[in-house]
């Protein structure tokens, strides 16, 4: 039995999302495509998902952005036999983590929950990988900048929301705290209503 052909909103939102160079929101879609209701734009955009679930690109929505991907069983395809990895360094990780699990927060708030100064230089090799961003400035005395992640922080490692980020069990039976477990469990746990008590003995990051 052949399939039904698609709606002529789902091919243009196809269409529009096969030529984009970079992924697209529901508003920037509806907008493109000469103010299609946004309501019709995520139903098309279910449908075009369904219709490629199976296939060897999927269309999947990154922080409230759509665009296509390779099925991840067939990623390992189209890798290069030699990939250069890029590896964060333990100041760099723990910062990460402390914004993705508290943005937006600043720089004084990552220290404290850190115990030791943050060097401008961590931060701009997040910033630089595109992972995490100004995100305005807090509206206190002083008023320091505040970060947060990006959509593509998401995109790179896989979450549809921050809402997926995985709990301290879950990297625990996964492996994956160290050597980064005192960290995350400080970044997970830490309530800005209580006094710091972090060990400050931790190094200085580089």
């Amino acid at each position: 039995m052949s399939e039904p052909e698609p709606e002529p909103l789902e091919r243009a939102v196809e269409a529009t999302l096969f030529a984009a160079e970079a992924p697209m929101s529901v508003d920037a879609l509806a907008a493109h495509l000469g103010d299609a209701a946004p309501g019709d734009v995520r139903a098309a955009l279910a449908a075009i998902a369904a219709h490629y679930g199976p296939r060897g690109v999927h269309l999947v929505e990154r922080g409230g952005r759509w665009h296509f991907e390779t099925a991840p069983d067939l990623a390992h395809l189209l890798r290069r036999e030699k990939e250069q990895v890029r590896r964060l360094s333990r100041a760099a990780t723990e910062v990460l983590a402390i914004i993705a699990y508290h943005e937006p927060v600043s720089r004084a708030e990552i220290e404290s929950i850190r115990g030791v100064q943050t060097s401008a230089g961590t931060l701009d090799v997040l910033m630089e990988a595109g992972w995490v961003k100004p995100a305005g400035r807090r509206e206190v005395p002083g008023r320091p900048v505040i970060y947060a992640t990006t959509p593509e922080f998401l995109d790179h490692f896989g979450l549809a929301s921050r809402r997926d980020l995985p709990g301290i069990d879950e990297l625990r039976a996964a492996g994956l705290l160290d050597p980064v477990d005192e960290a995350m469990e400080a970044a997970m746990r830490f309530d800005p209503d209580e006094p710091d008590e972090t060990d400050s003995d931790d190094e200085d990051p580089s």
